[in-house]
């Protein structure tokens, strides 16, 4: 499956007390990287009048990686596309590597920004999801 690489760099502030990143920055490079993506490669306007809503998310730990020494990537991939979802497939990656030292999983549930209903995936990104990404198998 295709995957568009999307760095993650660490900070001071992402080690705690044990001395690794903690758990939640692993979320917030899964975030990043899937509405990065969105926006830059499917046309995504954050403030538009379709929003993509996280209504499930989950992450393996496989292994540590700590600032300063380690940054990260995430390897944005799709699972499945829906009628009125997509879920994400995130395996991440110390930089450059290929060995994920997490595995994360996000589903998106895209939403009329006025009336908050389940809406279709916008024409834009399930295009470039098929075209830069592929879809999964069934």
């Amino acid at each position: 499956m295709p995957r568009a690489r999307h760095p993650f760099a660490l900070r001071w502030n992402d080690n705690d007390q044990y001395g690794h990143v903690n758990n939640t920055v692993y979320y917030q490079a899964m975030d990043t990287a899937v509405n990065t993506w969105m926006i830059r490669e499917a046309g995504l306007d954050p403030a538009g009048d379709v929003r993509g809503y996280c209504v499930a998310s989950s992450c393996e730990f496989r292994a540590p990686v700590s600032y300063p020494a380690d940054d990260l990537e995430v390897l944005v991939g799709v699972a499945r596309v829906g009628t009125t979802s997509i879920t994400w497939d995130l395996p991440i990656t110390r930089a450059g590597g290929h060995d994920p030292v997490a595995v994360g999983r996000f589903t998106h549930v895209f939403v009329d920004a006025v009336t908050q209903r389940p809406v279709p995936v916008p024409a834009a990104i399930r295009a470039a999801v098929v075209e830069q990404l592929g879809t999964p198998e069934a």
